[in-house]
């Protein structure tokens, strides 16, 4: 843990990433308890108003603090991204192993389906499979999760490949062990570093798609605050009120380029040749 860490600390960019994470997880925890106002509250008297010391960040066209309104955006779009992402993880991750180590017909059918999802654009199928099931924030997660579990699948299939081949697999497989117990514990296990910097960047990914669909109204409906959904509710003010607009904007983009930074990190950390590089 130690080395992680020193490693951390040479690598700017990991740094840079770290740091405006634990910023918005800071102020998206524990802002929401301090704040005076409400986000969902009207107040028509104080509608679009500038950046001041009683709004940060102004207020929108009902009056809402947009402060306020990202904080409490923020709480549900990361819990968005980390739930999309743990079932985007648990489905493709188990049957890619499963095909990675089986092989043969398991392999050819599970891989086929796979590419059958990936062949589409990730945001178009998200778009597509949240019209179909119907405008809600659940209906949106469920769309973002399957247009992601087909990456996991597919790293995972390529770790199970390589494992699946080591003498110690071979061994475990050999004295008869049950198959489930095999691929968590030396397929799974030795494979996970490579999943992780896929979860890393799968959760920049899925928040992105997740203020998509938002933004198109197939994802978090009023008066709830999500970040993609008010950039949409409030784009029609940005010319006299850049505020409204950009303030949850540059949410996102933060949010999205720190998971990037520390999925790029991590990347770097799994590889021998580039971290001795950096040390």
């Amino acid at each position: 843990m130690s080395e992680f860490f020193t490693f951390l600390r040479k690598n700017t960019l990991a740094m840079a990433g770290s740091l405006i994470l634990v910023a918005l997880v800071l102020v998206i925890v524990f802002g929401p308890m301090i704040t005076p106002y409400s986000p969902t509250k009207l107040d028509v008297l104080h509608k679009l108003a500038a950046p001041s010391f009683s709004h940060w960040l102004g207020t929108d066209a009902f009056g809402r603090d947009v402060f306020t309104r990202i904080m409490h955006g923020g709480r549900a779009t990361l819990a968005i991204g980390v739930g999309v992402v743990a079932i985007a993880f648990v489905v493709g991750v188990t049957f890619g192993m499963l095909a990675g180590f089986a092989g043969g017909w398991t392999d050819s059918v599970i891989m086929r389906i796979v590419d059958a999802i990936l062949a589409f654009p990730a945001l178009v199928l998200a778009i597509a499979l949240a019209a179909a099931f119907g405008p809600s924030l659940e209906n949106a997660m469920l769309a973002v999760a399957i247009t992601l579990a087909p990456q996991f699948a597919r790293v995972a299939r390529s770790q199970a490949l390589s494992i699946s081949v080591k003498p110690y697999v071979e061994a475990a497989v050999s004295l008869g062990l049950p198959t489930p117990r095999v691929l968590f514990r030396y397929v799974f296990l030795n494979g996970l570093g490579p999943l992780l910097v896929q979860s890393t960047l799968a959760l920049g990914s899925a928040i992105l798609q997740t203020a998509s669909l938002g933004f198109l109204g197939l994802g978090a409906q009023p008066p709830m605050a999500e970040w993609g959904a008010d950039v949409s509710a409030n784009l029609q003010f940005v010319r006299g009120a850049a505020w409204v607009a950009l303030a949850p904007g540059m949410a996102i983009l933060l949010a999205v380029l720190s998971f990037n930074l520390i999925g790029d990190s991590l990347a770097d950390w799994f590889n021998p040749r580039r971290r001795s590089e950096l040390d």
